[in-house]
């Protein structure tokens, strides 16, 4: 069954709830949008012959998940980005939002609880990308889209400074 847009977009202002407090709003994008790329591609990808994009051994989303609770969450969040990034040039694409930032994220329990709210709540079952066969369907567009409407303006910006509606 295809993921509803409603379902997504619920999980997106979930994160973005996650994540308020400790940075500007027009930064949600940096961690909401890496997190969906990570379990969207985890979930599409991970074991498939030849995949658009190579999710390698202790790069995918369920590393991520199994990360929750622990007290170096956010750390090894990042070299779970690195590793995916790397694998697939894409450095200083989708490893630009730092997890372990303490300024942002909170720091110990604080830190570790946020981060592992984050995650479980992609963990979803209703955001099972491996059943969403729609072919053209931009779902990373539409969630960049979602978040930009929302929060652009929250920060005193124009999302005009951010992107171009269709």
């Amino acid at each position: 069954m295809a993921i509803k847009k409603s379902e997504l977009y619920s999980s997106i202002w979930a994160s973005c709830d996650e994540l308020r407090g400790g940075m500007d709003a027009s930064q949600y994008k940096d961690y909401v949008l890496v997190l969906l790329f990570v379990k969207y591609v985890s979930d599409k990808y991970a074991g498939q012959k030849n995949p658009l994009i190579v999710v390698p051994k202790d790069g995918s989303f369920a590393d991520m998940a199994a990360l929750k609770g622990k007290s170096d969450i956010g750390d090894q969040m990042n070299k779970i980005i690195a590793r995916l990034a790397e694998a697939n040039e894409l450095k200083g694409v989708i490893d630009v939002a730092d997890f372990n930032d303490a300024d942002k994220l909170g720091k110990g329990k604080e830190m570790q609880d946020r981060l592992s709210n984050l995650v479980a709540i992609f963990e979803n079952p209703s955001l099972d990308f491996t059943k969403n066969r729609a072919e053209g369907d931009d779902l990373l567009g539409d969630a960049y889209e979602y978040l930009m409407r929302h929060f652009a303006t929250e920060s005193g910006k124009s999302k005009g400074q951010f992107y171009t509606p269709r």
